[in-house]
């Protein structure tokens, strides 16, 4: 059994009376600044490295083997690192609505 394709886009050719290619304008901005990505990857790596690595220094040198309190010191540590990525996430945000207020008010 076939089937049938409708394309609902049609693009107008310079031969067919459209913009000529050297007119059409191609954005390859990235949707996500790369700042962002970066800080996304250093949350992730702390999000790894701080409650297994805390879980672990902990349990031999603090609680003495006891893998209950080391293993609530790591949960707390994880809550802080989620916590310090809301707040730096937050203030970004914060940044980017202060910037855009005052280029507003330069150009009046």
């Amino acid at each position: 059994m076939t089937t049938r394709r409708n394309v609902s886009e049609k693009t107008i050719s310079e031969a067919q009376g459209g913009p000529p290619a050297s007119d059409q304008v191609s954005d390859t901005t990235p949707a996500v600044p790369a700042s962002v990505i970066y800080k996304l990857l250093g949350f992730t790596v702390a999000m790894i490295c701080a409650p297994i690595g805390s879980y672990f220094l902990l349990l031999n040198t603090v609680f003495a083997g006891n893998a209950t309190y080391s293993g609530a010191f790591a949960a707390i540590m994880a809550n802080v690192v989620l916590v310090g990525y809301i707040i730096v996430a937050m203030r970004e945000d914060d940044s980017e609505r202060i910037e855009a207020e005052e280029k507003r008010k330069k150009a009046q």
